[in-house]
């Protein structure tokens, strides 16, 4: 919680200095849709959690896999399921204390309508979603690579910049804005944060993350029925 916190604060430090120098407002950002955008943020950050654990290759790697495939459930349900409960958590202890703080100390935007703080709820969760589906597929490919901590480290440098952690994907060239929004990662963390600002239409916003929930969940089972059709574990 304090790193989300002193993180935030840089990051509000840089963007209120960009502000600044581009005269109060960069591509629909005020200095308040601007600090609403870096907490919101650095909430979210650990609620769909991004950067994952790799518990599951961990367990490819020490064959520990082959109990929980002859479990009597769908090994990529029952850890989704088991997500979702983090995320309940993670609401209280990570989302909402640095969403408060910045409401409190900084200029903050707030949703026009009553609508769209349900609406940022449905986004968040498909965020959620959306994230456990990519985190996924990076730890089922262990069955292949069997050390796949090189495509984790590829992951967490690579997905903050992509998914609009880093500066937000409207501050990106023309061709690259539409380039990403034709991929799964602003869906992530750019999305849910647009619903709750007003930028774009929130229903498109919404299915848009609903597709890609379902286009990754669907990605996700293919490689998992792929991988134990011939399950070959270290030690035998």
């Amino acid at each position: 919680m304090t790193t989300n916190v002193v993180f935030g604060l840089l990051r509000v430090a840089i963007l209120a200095a960009a502000l600044a120098a581009a005269n109060g407002e960069i591509a629909d950002y005020t200095l308040a849709a601007a600090n609403t955008y870096v907490w919101i943020g650095q909430g979210l950050l650990g609620f769909i959690l991004l950067w994952g654990n790799n518990e599951l290759a961990e367990r490819v790697r020490s064959g520990d896999v082959v109990v929980d495939l002859y479990r009597p459930w769908h090994l990529q349900s029952a850890l989704l399921a088991q997500d979702v409960g983090r995320s309940g958590f993670a609401f209280l202890t990570r989302l909402a204390p640095p969403v408060v703080f910045g409401m409190v100390l900084f200029p903050f935007q707030f949703p026009e309508t009553l609508a769209q703080w349900p609406l940022f709820g449905v986004s968040a969760v498909f965020a959620l979603v959306i994230s456990f589906a990519f985190r996924f597929l990076i730890d089922v490919s262990a069955f292949w690579l069997l050390d796949n901590r090189g495509l984790y480290g590829f992951w967490n440098v690579t997905s903050g910049l992509l998914c609009g952690l880093t500066v937000p994907i409207a501050f990106f060239p023309g061709w690259a804005r539409d380039v990403l929004w034709l991929t799964p990662f602003p869906a992530l963390l750019q999305a849910p944060i647009d619903v709750f600002l007003g930028h774009g239409n929130p229903l498109e916003v919404l299915l848009y993350q609903a597709f890609w929930a379902a286009v990754m969940l669907g990605l996700g089972h293919v490689a998992l029925q792929r991988a134990v059709r011939k399950v070959v574990v270290q030690g035998g």
